[in-house]
């Protein structure tokens, strides 16, 4: 342990712990600009200096180590004016556009900015006319509005070890672009958005699409339908100062009829109905593993996974799981089983889904898995965020709404169904079924806490009927690839698989923690989404996916039964390899 004071103040932390750390701990705000908790500390924009008594030197409070005996002082005339000039000369080289930006109210530089009085420009404006990024699906890049923290870069290479952006140039040169500066679609970005999530400016932000929603809900003639990520129900409440983790589904149903949704659907259901499906194929490959369908078998509802695989670890198509995602399944029912039972032309059907992720709407352009009801099986994804806009700008006060229910045709959903939103939810959920339809039993206590938590790499051993199956669950880029290596290493070593069944996640936590949530998500808040949704679970009557009604009178009407023909057209798959991405 190491003693201190802080303005004064005595102070004891562990050894390592930063200044900044060791203020925070006596109630000490040091403001910050570069500096987050999912970051190894790199002291980018200087905001946070503090003095040591009896040195001339101001430090960096994010990245410096506390020494015993230090008196720090954290705040002062000089200190204060100090942060205030760095501030004013990073609004130096940035829009003044606040009104116009996606960021507006909800930035960090305009809060800090707000804190220190700045009201006039005290250095004259020096603008650099670089043009928007637009070229993904996803993801919008403005290089103007950079302030150079190096967040996006520190997330992009270090959480997700995907490489995508960098900081290019020198000097006042210096901007954050794709490395080899190309497109951010020419690059191996996997649209995940944790660079947006962790941008504290409006630099880098979802592509929005809240335009064509509006516009299709005023039309009369449109029968407009949407679906609900399990993630979403314990964010949203975030955008309206609720507490992060709490349950907000039957608020949510409420506001999307507000808005005119003529029917309002739970993705939940299609994740039991995923389970149905990915249970199956997995208790097929594990009772009889053939080359085209070996083991381990690999799971996810993760688009940016998908296409991570596809582009850096092609040679591990075959142990994928051919399920599509909860999302891309409900798109396809909504056109074919709902349009049926309604009597309501396809074409005429438009299916939003709201999504804690901005590789949702990626996952949406894939023509070859999202057309499978013979049109666009979903039109428009919006994130977690984009819907807050929404109910904000139609005047709806979400916090005084009543509860409403889901329109069940494509909404009941079990316990398992509403925990994929957390990481080894889906693993979770998997295991409870498989165990059912390998032993013909109910497993006994279905909570299976050993796949649960922010742990990078989780694994445990499961006992079905005397039989031991190895899960493995992974979340978060660079913890996937330490798997897939140790898997591909001892298939080539003739060695047994080290598991059976793995889960990948490719943000933090899971969807709970995807680049489209409210922003400001570190390790706690996630924690506290993933309890929401084991909340929603324990308190499910339902908690398998196999003991979903709704889900066995879809396949008695319309699928016949898992893995057959109709379900294959529908609800499965298959991936491209794209070698080039491949260093």
């Amino acid at each position: 342990m190491i003693k201190l004071k802080i303005n004064g103040h005595p102070v004891e932390v562990e050894q390592g712990t930063t200044i900044l750390e060791a203020a925070r701990k006596v109630s000490v705000n040091i403001p910050t600009l570069c500096w987050h908790r999912d970051l190894e500390p790199w002291a980018a924009c200087g905001i946070c200096v503090v003095k040591i008594e009896g040195s001339p030197k101001m430090l960096r409070a994010c990245a410096a180590l506390v020494e015993d005996g230090m008196s720090i002082i954290t705040h002062d005339s000089e200190i204060v004016e100090v942060r205030k000039t760095v501030i004013e000369l990073i609004l130096s080289t940035h829009p003044n556009d606040c009104l116009a930006c996606p960021r507006n109210l909800d930035c960090e530089l305009q809060r800090l900015a707000a804190e220190f009085g700045i009201r006039e420009m005290t250095y004259p404006q020096r603008l650099e006319e670089i043009p928007q990024d637009t070229s993904t699906t996803s993801l919008v890049l403005n290089p103007e509005k950079c302030v150079l923290c190096g967040r996006c870069a520190k997330v992009c290479q270090g959480m997700q070890d995907v490489w995508a952006l960098e900081l290019l140039g020198r000097g006042e040169k210096t901007r954050i672009a794709p490395a080899a500066d190309v497109l951010l679609n020419d690059s191996p970005c996997i649209k995940c958005g944790q660079c947006s999530a962790h941008c504290p400016v409006g630099a880098i932000y979802e592509k929005s699409e809240e335009h064509i929603v509006w516009n299709a809900l005023r039309k009369p003639d449109v029968h407009t339908v949407v679906q609900i990520a399990p993630a979403v129900r314990v964010a949203i409440g975030e955008a309206f100062g609720l507490p992060s983790g709490s349950l907000q589904t039957g608020k949510l149903y409420a506001a999307l009829r507000k808005l005119g949704f003529k029917a309002v659907f739970d993705t939940n259901f299609t994740a039991d109905l995923t389970i149905m499906e990915e249970g199956s194929e997995f208790v097929e490959r594990f009772k009889k593993p053939t080359k085209e369908a070996p083991l381990p078998l690999i799971t996810t509802c993760c688009p940016a996974w998908v296409d991570y695989l596809e582009k850096f670890y092609h040679e591990m198509i075959p142990y994928f799981s051919t399920a599509k995602s909860p999302q891309a399944m409900l798109g396809a029912l909504s056109k074919t089983y709902y349009a049926k039972k309604i009597g309501v032309d396809p074409k005429n059907i438009f299916m939003v889904s709201i999504m804690p992720c901005t590789a949702k709407k990626f996952e949406i352009s894939r023509s070859k898995e999202m057309e499978s009801s013979g049109h666009k099986d979903i039109d428009v994804s919006l994130t977690t965020r984009e819907l807050s806009r929404m109910i904000k700008s139609a005047g709806i006060d979400f916090n005084e709404l009543a509860e409403e229910g889901v329109d069940t045709i494509l909404g009941e959903y079990s316990g398992a169904g509403t925990i994929f939103g957390a990481t080894g939810g889906v693993m979770e959920a998997a295991l409870r079924t498989a165990y059912h339809l390998i032993t013909k039993k109910e497993l006994g206590d279905v909570n299976l806490t050993a796949v649960r938590g922010l742990d990078g790499v989780k694994e445990a051993k499961v006992d079905v009927d005397g039989t031991e199956v190895r899960v493995a669950v992974a979340h978060g880029m660079a913890n996937i690839s330490s798997v897939l290596d140790k898997v591909k290493k001892d298939i080539a070593d003739g060695k047994e698989i080290p598991y059976h069944f793995i889960e990948v996640m490719a943000c933090r936590g899971g969807c709970v923690g995807g680049g489209g949530q409210p922003y400001g998500a570190d390790d706690e808040i996630r924690q506290k989404r993933a309890e929401g949704l084991y909340q929603d679970d324990t308190g499910s009557a339902k908690r398998c996916s196999h003991q979903n009604p709704s889900i066995a009178k879809v396949y008695e009407e319309f699928l016949e039964k898992p893995l057959s023909h109709k379900a294959h057209e529908l609800l499965h798959t298959t991936y491209t390899p794209r070698p080039e991405y491949r260093w």
